[in-house]
């Protein structure tokens, strides 16, 4: 066990975020409830009190990956005013920033399949962070009559960025140079509804 002291009342919140450092150090291999509980100060029984297993813990990690990531956007969100662009344009840094910063958490909250009652709080957190998106694609006009196809096109256009920029191939292929996420905005000539 390591010398963090365990916080009475807090266990579940210690569990989780001992389980986000060992997630950014080894990713999802190296995640396991025995080490979350020794970095967390505890045994190694006592995360059975809060999850029924990794599986448990995995969701509750997400579910907070989740509500991280819907800060970022909402913190970018009015930066630089509330016409619909500049929101688009706040979500998407927000979006792109949390990828930089959280890469294996960005990975874990897109690739992990959670299924049965203990991703109900991951599922929940899920939903708010699309509801951002929602939100800010209802400003504009949709792209066809087919329900949710604006926010599609936008959330394919910031995660294939934020994935390929992860990989270092968001990059002009002669220059090598970046390519800049604000000019693939302007691209989607989206017009405000009157």
């Amino acid at each position: 066990m390591n010398d963090r002291p365990h916080h009475h009342g807090n266990l579940r919140e210690a569990l989780i975020d001992a389980g986000l450092e060992l997630l950014a150090e080894g990713g999802l291999d190296g995640l396991t409830l025995r080490k979350a509980a020794a970095r967390a100060g505890v045994s190694h029984a006592a995360p059975a009190h809060h999850f029924p297993g990794k599986h448990g813990l995995v969701a509750a990690i997400v579910a907070k990956g989740f509500s991280t990531f819907t800060e970022m956007m909402e913190a970018e969100r009015y930066r630089d005013g509330d016409a619909p662009e500049a929101q688009l344009a706040g979500i998407c840094r927000g979006y792109l920033a949390f990828a930089r910063d959280c890469p294996a958490l960005f990975q874990l909250i897109f690739t992990t399949d959670l299924t049965g009652e203990d991703d109900a709080e991951a599922a929940a957190a899920g939903l708010a962070a699309y509801t951002v998106l929602a939100e800010v694609a209802a400003l504009f006009e949709p792209l066809s009559e087919q329900p949710g196809a604006t926010e599609l096109a936008i959330w394919s256009l910031v995660h294939g960025y934020a994935s390929l920029n992860g990989l270092h191939r968001a990059r002009d292929p002669e220059s090598g140079a970046a390519i800049d996420f604000d000019i693939l905005l302007k691209g989607l000539a989206l017009r405000p509804r009157t």
